[in-house]
């Protein structure tokens, strides 16, 4: 303890902060930087939504890398990395002129973004807290939707006024500034590296810092990690396709202006949604509050396919977003809640890439069927239709039962 404040507190907040950046440059910012690329450097629109769908599925593979090195090395190390590599790619889309150039700057831009964002922000919260890691993770991460409602908008009033050349290489540096100091100043490892257990208190001199769970050979053979994950890539195959594609459906109702505050409607509601699913989870059975969830977002989707004023938009919008500030936090507590610490960085990342396989889809996907309709209506029919499959297959069965290790 220090001052009477846990220092695991410290962390949510200095990780907080960070997502804040990492989502508001990297998650949200998709759509903003996809609507530049393909109005100003004449990038077809199925070719920008690509390159988006490269970033997801890149930040999933290499996140099965950054999961091992963060069982091995100071996780200030990684995160630190990460941020160079995310903000250089960000700051050098300023340049690129060929497909290629796209593909590759994404490419670094996801294995960025994987290392300093939500993978390594869930291990550190899953490390300090165990009774209150659900409200911790939902502190936490409501700074992705911070991100969302003020660095996305920003960064969209920047584009749309001074055009992606200029604005790029200052979104680079925004990106490195967010994330680089505080993680350095503040973030630890684990509790024991300050003489500490999970959730305060110090440890005892005969104490050792086992973390408890099982492994990733284990979790492999259970049902549940493959009914979880593979829900989770069609919910987020929905999910993300929508974020990437929501400046597009907002511009046909609104104007320029208009559009970039509109944008923030998603990631305010967002906010809303995860404070009070923070509370709520640890009243209700989390299974059951995932499926909620899985199907509210089904609606919100279905609500925007369908809109025909902007104020049916806006209202699909803040639905959505009430969704998806909980579904992003459900899946790490889900796998934390059942598997544990012992290898739960490796347990996450595996689960996530399995997901990133639905999140590298949902923009190219969208992209091509709005494309093919000329609407917005086909594509985020699609997506609600991809949720409610979701849904069914997180039925399938129910989380085993571990005991605990001595």
């Amino acid at each position: 303890m220090e001052g009477g404040l846990f220092y695991g507190w410290k962390v949510v907040a200095a990780l907080f902060v960070i997502l804040a950046f990492t989502s508001g440059l990297g998650f949200y910012n998709h759509s903003v930087l996809l609507t530049a690329l393909s109005d100003e450097a004449g990038f077809p629109l199925t070719i920008a939504s690509s390159a988006v769908s490269v970033f997801f599925f890149v930040s999933g593979l290499s996140g099965l890398v950054i999961g091992s090195l963060l069982e091995k090395y100071d996780v200030r190390i990684i995160i630190t990395f990460g941020a160079i590599l995310a903000s250089g790619a960000l700051a050098a889309l300023a340049y690129v002129k060929e497909v290629w150039q796209l593909y590759l700057l994404y490419t670094i831009f996801g294995i960025g973004f994987s290392a300093s964002s939500l993978l390594p922000a869930t291990t550190l919260v899953a490390r300090w807290f165990h009774k209150s890691r659900a409200k911790a993770l939902s502190i936490a991460s409501t700074g992705l939707s911070i991100g969302g409602v003020l660095i996305t908008p920003i960064s969209a009033a920047v584009v749309s006024t001074n055009g992606i050349v200029v604005a790029s290489p200052w979104l680079g540096a925004v990106y490195f500034l967010g994330v680089v100091p505080i993680c350095l100043i503040v973030l630890r490892s684990e509790p024991a590296t300050l003489g500490l257990m999970p959730d305060g208190g110090s440890r005892d001199s005969d104490a050792s810092p086992v973390f408890d769970g099982v492994t990733l050979a284990q979790a492999a053979r259970q049902r549940y990690f493959w009914t979880l994950s593979i829900s989770y890539l069609f919910v987020m195959l929905a999910q993300v396709g929508a974020i990437a594609h929501q400046y597009g459906i907002i511009s046909q109702h609104y104007q320029t202006g208009e559009a970039a505050i509109a944008i923030a409607v998603l990631p305010l509601f967002s906010i809303i949604g995860r404070l009070a699913g923070g509370i709520l989870v640890d009243m209700f059975s989390t299974s059951k509050f995932t499926i909620f969830m899985m199907i509210l977002q089904c609606f919100a989707l279905a609500l925007m396919a369908s809109a025909e004023s902007s104020s049916m938009l806006i209202v699909g919008l803040a639905v959505f977003g009430i969704t998806v500030g909980n579904l992003l936090m459900l899946q790490p507590l889900l796998l934390a809640d059942v598997y544990g610490l012992r290898q739960y960085s490796r347990i996450y990342a595996w689960s996530n890439f399995i997901t990133i396989l639905g999140i590298s889809v949902g923009p190219t996907l969208l992209g091509f069927l709005t494309t093919y309709d000329d609407s917005y209506s086909l594509s985020f029919a699609v997506a609600a239709s991809s949720s409610l499959i979701a849904c069914g297959v997180f039925l399938l069965s129910r989380p085993p039962v571990f005991q605990q290790a001595e």
